[in-house]
């Protein structure tokens, strides 16, 4: 039943919003979401930006391959997908909604 309610809300989300002012502001406020290829959440995330993810501040961690890490997750403490790194140094893990995103780093969400 819960995952029924988190496509009904990447639909919605999805058909309604555009969010390419929140991802161009989440970049200027150097937060960063630290994914992989192969991960569901992330790409979960991704979704929920729906045509404004080509504008998220996104780093791929996983090798090629998908079997490993890059070295520069490793070096940032990147220990699960998603990851979101702020400014401040601090972090969110799994999937975040773009308005927790939008008051977490003070951006405004335009329709």
């Amino acid at each position: 039943m819960r995952l029924f309610f988190i496509f009904l809300l990447i639909f919605l989300v999805g058909c309604s919003t555009n969010y390419d002012t929140l991802a161009k502001c989440l970049d200027e406020k150097d937060a960063t979401f630290y994914g992989a290829f192969w991960c569901s959440h992330c790409q979960e995330q991704k979704s929920l930006f729906g045509s404004s993810v080509k504008l998220l501040p996104y780093f791929e961690c996983s090798t090629p391959d998908g079997n490993g890490q890059v070295q520069y997750c490793t070096d940032k403490g990147i220990k699960s997908y998603p990851t979101w790194v702020f400014a401040d140094g601090s972090v969110m893990e799994g999937v975040v909604l773009p308005e927790t995103l939008a008051q977490k780093t003070g951006c405004s969400i335009d329709n």
